[in-house]
């Protein structure tokens, strides 16, 4: 059962990050292995520019897509946590891993993604301070799979909640 893909996506403050981090220590206590592939820290150690733009979004999540393809058969589960706002990324991933590819878009509105604002992007937007924050105020729209896929309403589910119903979902 080496490498399932397990793919958070949702906008900034969604709760990707806090419900990859949940179900990655779920599962290194259940000894699995794991390996965790955040968009912030991913972007970081590759230098990528923050720019946002629909040309560089593509071509950091294919870069992603060829670190799990690396890394694939080493894990048996690779989490990634990243806004992937663009189907065409997503798709490329759900073509090419098959049935060991699983998207969860992690669903909240956008008056409780302000609430949260847990990097102060959304008050930044706000303020005109940021004018490139996908989803929000921004040329990059979030676009939604039309395909299956998991969907957690982070505004209405607990993580607990949330990380039973991906786990429930992901067996095949």
């Amino acid at each position: 059962m080496k490498g399932k893909i397990i793919w958070f996506t949702g906008l900034s403050g969604s709760g990707k990050t806090t419900l990859a981090k949940h179900i990655t220590k779920k599962l290194k206590k259940r000894k699995y292995k794991v390996k965790g592939i955040d968009g912030d820290i991913f972007r970081k150690k590759n230098k990528t520019r923050n720019s946002f733009t629909k040309k560089n979004i593509i071509k950091n999540n294919y870069k992603i897509i060829n670190l799990i393809k690396k890394n694939k058969k080493k894990y048996d589960y690779l989490i990634v946590s990243v806004i992937s706002p663009l189907v065409e990324t997503r798709k490329h991933a759900k073509k090419f891993f098959g049935k060991d590819y699983h998207e969860v878009y992690t669903k909240c509105k956008i008056s409780i993604l302000k609430k949260r604002d847990t990097k102060g992007l959304y008050k930044l937007a706000d303020n005109g301070k940021l004018k490139n924050l996908i989803g929000y105020k921004s040329k990059i729209k979030y676009e939604k799979s039309l395909y299956s896929k998991i969907t957690i309403n982070t505004d209405k589910m607990s993580i607990k909640e949330s990380i039973n119903k991906i786990l429930n979902n992901t067996r095949n």
